[in-house]
């Protein structure tokens, strides 16, 4: 095998709030890659960093009276600590306001500037008479300019997915001021992407060639190119919070420009440190054009376009090197839907560590986890089920029925041999889990574990058909009894090694009571015998229902006992990094569709958010929608997705209508909903997907997942009725 040095790195949380499961979905994923990696042989290092710059991190410290720089430090050090106490072990976690990343990013800027890059203009931008400041699209609100909803941003509605710009908006507002906008001009920093658009196609076919970024995400991609790319730009004025741009005072770098060269000074400060085994100018052979390393990274879909244009384009201008793999992942739901304050469902990593173990949320995400850009769900239900089963009931089960055997009959010694019979099923077994390196290098840790579970039931089977219990009251069959204990605990050890990428805690415990360090994968192939065992504990225990419970509960009292406020002020360039955001990235307001986003149902959930649990609406409102009845010709199923299922309806007077919903869980037989009537939204915009146009929205009652019914209709009502 030829061992790889890697540079991997996870998307930057943002330094304006707590880490939430969300985020952890990604940590969690690039912690069990970095770590399978390194038990397979692999040289890797392993950084992160705070998102720390932006417009918002400067308001919320001045509405709390004090310093952005004690702001970050504070959410620093609630972060790092959240993340280790997850078992995410970054081998530097920094944050992207220190020097290393000010020289970075200046270095970066001032290379794409000499070879000419880079370009300035003056833009028209709303500005706030009252903040006296420039208005990012995300700051401004007012009313939607096509459904007339209100509070809506100023770059699309969250209600219609129409996509407009600031302008277009009807009595606009700033989120900051309450004051009204006034149109002001500006001059701004650009980098010119269409400098790069040749390298940047050829750059995305080989990623997707190479299997280093999903062919979903080069194949959206490509909608960037159908007119050109036009220039970015990467200038904010003052005030703001950030980098001042080398010779342009009071302009600085937006968010987006240095958060990714984050990663490279994270990287040097670890360098620096002299830990690891690195000295200062490993940086240098890291980052270089004609590096022979890798660079990973991990993010989220909502931030694609930032790392697969902006900032590939900025390291190619600047004669260094591009990423080697990008790897894309879902959003997060709880229990079938977005995470919810109100439900309690918006879980701070904190809150859950302070009730449930980090490694069984590291296990249940890590067997939704495949390759692909799908969402993945924490179905509480489902979470209680598989832990209790997988982990008690199927691993640690087996040491705990043999374990005590080994100490009371044998001085705590494992059997110095095997006989061939018991050696051969051992080798088989190790043979079928050698196939996990493979597919946790290919982050399907989903299909790994089915593997491992696999295994884990032919071991059971092996020692619920032997019965050691009854074996031990036999004193004529101690030597058997040996054997037995043996082969059942190397099962034991086998499966350890393979689960220890994504569960370490419980396993680091496992390896304790085996009496040896923690191997690598290559250990697996030869059993542990003639060792002597530590006095096994119980390594972990059942979920309890009622913790669980109590999480959520803490959940909804956070939010309670949080002190009344104006809502967060948003992230520049469109919602959290590694959350559930769907908004499109600024500079791209022309994109009404969240890059990957699949669902039918978002319309309808920023609805749900835009109104808030408990408000009211006019009867206005309600007429705005026109509801009608619709008969079912066509259901079946999407190739591609596991959430959706395609309609076709008759709509009477409107015609036929094809219209894709996320209920598929719900309706393993779509066929039988031929004939059926159903109510749907008529006038929603229609939404372009990679599957077909959704030409509305059917309406169905439940908490989602498998809980969804379809809205029926009396006999009386006809195709093409409306609702009212």
């Amino acid at each position: 095998m030829t061992t790889r040095e890697i540079l991997v790195t996870s998307a930057l949380p943002y330094a304006n709030g707590p880490i939430h499961l969300g985020h952890m979905l990604e940590h969690i994923q690039s912690d069990i890659w970095v770590r399978a990696m390194r038990m397979a042989g692999h040289s890797v290092h392993y950084v992160c960093a705070d998102d720390a710059h932006g417009s918002a991190i400067m308001l919320r410290a001045e509405k709390e009276g004090i310093t952005p720089q004690a702001l970050i430090d504070g959410v620093w050090k609630e972060h790092s600590s959240a993340l280790r106490d997850f078992g995410v072990a970054y081998d530097h976690y920094s944050s992207t306001h220190t020097d290393a990343n000010r020289e970075l990013t200046a270095r970066i800027w001032l290379a794409l500037r000499a070879a000419g890059h880079t370009e300035s203009k003056p833009v028209k931008q709303l500005y706030d008479p009252v903040k006296e400041m420039f208005l990012p699209d995300r700051y401004i609100k007012g009313e939607c300019p096509k459904c007339h909803s209100k509070d809506q941003y100023g770059d699309g509605c969250e209600v219609c997915g129409t996509a407009y710009t600031p302008a277009d908006l009807i009595n606009p507002y700033s989120v900051v001021s309450g004051a009204t906008p006034v149109l002001r001009e500006s001059e701004h920093y650009f980098v010119k992407l269409a400098d790069f658009e040749a390298m940047l196609k050829g750059w995305l076919a080989q990623r997707r060639d190479a299997g280093a970024l999903q062919a979903e995400v080069v194949n959206k991609l490509q909608e960037w190119f159908a007119d050109g790319l036009r220039s970015w730009d990467v200038s904010r004025d003052a005030p703001y919070f950030g980098f001042e741009i080398p010779d342009a005072p009071g302009k600085y770098f937006y968010v987006w420009v240095d958060a990714p060269i984050g990663y490279f000074a994270a990287f040097k400060e670890l360098c620096d440190s002299g830990r690891s085994g690195l000295k200062p100018a490993d940086l240098e052979r890291f980052i270089r054009a004609d590096s022979k390393t890798d660079m990973v990274h991990f993010i989220g879909k909502d931030i694609v376009y930032f790392h697969t244009l902006f900032w590939p384009a900025m390291l190619h201008g600047a004669g260094l090197r591009t990423p080697t793999a990008v790897n894309v992942h879902g959003f997060l739901t709880v229990n079938g839907a977005k995470m919810s304050k109100s439900r309690g469902t918006f879980i701070q990593a904190r809150t859950y560590l302070n009730h449930l173990d980090p490694d069984w949320l590291r296990y249940y995400l890590a067997s939704l986890l495949g390759p692909t850009l799908a969402d993945v769900d924490l179905d509480m239900k489902a979470f209680e089920e598989r832990v209790n089963s997988h982990l008690v009931g199927k691993w640690v089960n087996i040491a705990s029925r043999c374990a005590g055997f080994v100490h009371k009959f044998f001085g705590g010694k494992l059997s110095a041999q095997l006989p061939a019979e018991a050696s051969a099923s051992y080798a088989d077994a190790a043979k079928r889990l050698s196939a996990c390196a493979a597919l946790y290098e290919a982050r399907d840790y989903a299909a790994a574990l089915r593997l491992i579970m696999d295994v884990a039931d032919t071991a059971n089977a092996y020692v619920a058909d032997k019965a050691p219990w009854k074996m031990a009251k036999d004193d004529g069959q101690r030597e058997h009894l040996h054997v037995v204990c043996t082969l059942a605990l190397n099962y034991f050890r086998l499966l350890t090694i393979w689960l220890a990428p994504v569960v370490p805690s419980i396993a680091a415990r496992a390896f304790a009571f085996l009496g040896e360090a923690p191997p690598r994968f290559e250990a697996a192939n030869t059993p542990r015998l003639g060792a002597t065992l530590n006095e096994f504990s119980a390594l972990t225990t059942r979920i309890d229902p009622l913790k669980i419970e109590a999480m959520i509960e803490a959940s909804k009292e956070n939010l309670q006992a949080a002190t009344p406020s104006p809502q967060p002020l948003p992230r520049e360039g469109g919602g959290a990094k590694a959350a559930a955001s769907t908004s499109p990235p600024a500079g791209r307001a022309n994109r009404s569709e969240a890059m990957g986003s699949t669902s039918p149902l978002v319309g309808e959930v920023a609805a749900r958010s835009v109104a808030g649990e408990g408000s009211f609406i006019s009867i206005d409102d309600f007429a705005r929608m026109d509801l009608r009845i619709g008969t079912v010709l066509e259901c079946g199923f999407v190739e591609g997705s596991d959430k959706l299922l395609r309609f076709v309806l008759d709509a009477g007077e409107l015609g036929r209508r094809q219209i894709f919903s996320g209920i598929r869980a719900a309706y393993a037989e779509p066929e039988k909903l031929i004939g059926r009537k159903v109510v749907f939204i008529a006038n929603l915009a229609p939404r372009k997907m990679r599957f077909g146009v959704s030409e509305g929205m059917i309406l169905s009652a439940g908490s989602g997942g498998d809980d969804l019914h379809l809205l029926d209709a009396d006999a009386g009502a006809k195709a093409g009725m409306p609702v009212k």
